[in-house]
């Protein structure tokens, strides 16, 4: 298996008539999941798709939406997942730059639809999911003569082929699409396969958990991994711990994924001393590391292996591990570890001068995989500096021991990164510095117990302005998702500068971070 468009059918022949996905809207079988999504690919190839079109999906996780993944796959599209978090702003900018036809979303998210395409310049064709609408075609109506047992056009599919484009926010302020290939949500299977290195022992008799979207790398990738093992997985709407605590012993999970910061909610939950935890395997966390008081609770309440992934969306999703194994015999130190590189990655760390470092050096931390990204859509001078010779700049920096476990300990890029979601300061400045009584302003992140880190924005107030904290706020929920907007507020005097005037945030960040070991959290 090489490509999401032959997947459906490939394993529809391997395990026949089993339930592939149990999730809103229904369950499904994999040869029914092959003949639905062929259904959407004719649907898509009818209207004119066309090889490398983008097919924005918005909305929350679904039967329909799922489908629609494997149907422009086959259409030989690109499926452009937006984050529905975002404001209607930067959907507008994804669904601009990504220059789409069609825009799927789904009937919670209609409105927001709506006001996007008033900001198009070439305002999509919407599909609406999940309901009826009075302006749109249902999804059911765009599939309905598009005959699921007729043959699709003779087309070819190729692993090099871009298939999914994911937009992160962008160092600018507007975010960037990153496009991926087929092959980077095999690529590392196949290395682990190759190694008969069994990972975290995930089979077809396997049950997957998920909650994390897709419109993050980390839920595309483990939604794309459990099908092509051919494991039943169930998928949730959303983040509900009492929703995940009940289906962990209704489906009998084995597998799932999460940020520590959902881990920590879980814990937190009335239900969980009552539910049925018995089923479960192995808890994969990512997105952030893990305190040791957090694993230690987490060891106790869910009695079973953890394993750390470590990676982003350029490079396709993990590239490095920190397996269960390691983490029963860690020491303390080991816990602190992102983990190795898995088989098929290559690792290094660089000095600001590119030179490589050796053991508990310092450095930038660069990845080289099999999955890593194609490019940043239409950005090609960004995706030369991100992809030197193959190797993905992490923008993280680290070290590495003697046996080969990286450390992550502060990042090279200006980044804060809470419950899962990479957000980038200049965007937030951005904005702030649009409210007429802000003369100046820096974000940073802080330690946050609960979500790893927290938005913290300093403001400098122009000469004679009455400004208070909650006003710049309320400014900057206004045009900002509500994860990026700031969780406190300084008013200062002034931002500290050298004599150049370039911005020491290391003096801002250090009152923070001084008495901890990690500049990470």
């Amino acid at each position: 298996m090489t490509t999401l468009a032959t997947l459906p059918a490939t394993v529809s022949r391997a395990v026949g008539a089993k339930v592939a996905l149990i999730t809103h809207g229904g369950s499904v079988t994999y040869p029914e999941l092959d003949l639905r999504s062929t259904r959407v690919a004719r649907a898509l190839c009818r209207d004119g798709v066309a090889r490398g079109d983008r097919v924005v999906m918005l909305g929350k996780e679904s039967l329909d939406a799922m489908t629609l993944l494997f149907g422009v796959a086959k259409a030989q599209a690109v499926y452009t997942a937006i984050n529905w978090r975002l404001s209607v702003d930067e959907i507008a900018y994804a669904v601009n730059d990504s220059g789409a036809r069609w825009l799927f979303v789904d009937v919670e998210h209609a409105p927001i639809a709506a006001r996007v395409t008033a900001q198009s310049e070439r305002p999509p064709r919407v599909i609406v999911i999940g309901g009826a609408h009075e302006a749109w075609s249902t999804f059911e109506e765009f599939c309905a003569d598009a005959d699921a047992a007729a043959a699709l056009p003779v087309l070819s599919y190729d692993a090099d082929d871009p298939v999914v484009q994911m937009y992160t926010s962008g160092t600018t302020g507007y975010p960037k699409g990153v496009v991926l290939a087929h092959r980077s949500f095999f690529a590392i299977a196949r290395a682990l396969e190759e190694a008969s290195d069994p990972w975290i022992g995930w089979t077809s008799g396997s049950v997957s958990l998920l909650f994390v979207p897709t419109f993050h790398i980390g839920g595309m990738w483990w939604l794309i991994r459990g099908l092509a093992l051919g494991s039943t997985n169930v998928v949730l709407r959303a983040f509900d711990p009492a929703a995940i605590l009940d289906a962990i012993g209704r489906y009998r999970v084995t597998k799932t994924c999460m940020v520590p910061a959902m881990m920590q909610v879980l814990l937190g939950e009335p239900a969980i001393d009552e539910a049925d935890l018995s089923s479960l395997e192995t808890i994969v966390y990512g997105g952030s590391p893990i305190s040791a008081t957090l694993l230690e609770g987490a060891r106790a309440k869910f009695g079973c292996d953890f394993c750390q992934i470590y990676g982003m969306t350029e490079t396709g999703n993990m590239a490095v591990s920190l397996r269960p194994g390691d983490h029963a015999d860690a020491r303390d130190e080991r816990l602190r570890a992102a983990g190795r590189a898995l088989p098929g990655v290559a690792l290094r760390i660089l000095d600001k001068d590119g030179r490589e470092l050796g053991v508990r050096e310092m450095g930038e931390i660069f990845l080289r995989s099999p999955a890593r990204m194609v490019e940043y859509w239409r950005r090609p001078e960004e995706t030369a500096l991100a992809l030197a010779d193959g190797w993905v700049r992490t923008g993280d920096a680290g070290y590495r021991d003697e046996e080969g476990f990286v450390y992550i300990c502060d990042r090279v890029k200006d980044m804060i990164i809470s419950a899962g979601e990479n957000i980038y300061p200049a965007e937030i400045e951005n904005v702030l510095r649009e409210h007429r009584d802000v003369a100046d302003v820096a974000v940073i992140g802080v330690p946050d117990d609960l979500w790893g880190e927290s938005v913290k924005a300093f403001v400098v107030p122009q000469r004679g302005a009455t400004l208070a904290a909650r006003d710049v706020v309320r400014h900057a929920r206004a045009r900002l998702a509500e994860f990026k907007v700031p969780k406190s507020v300084e008013l200062v005097d002034a931002l500290p500068r050298n004599a150049s005037g370039k911005l020491l945030k290391k003096d801002l960040r250090e009152p923070y971070w001084k008495d901890r070991e990690r500049r990470v959290n």
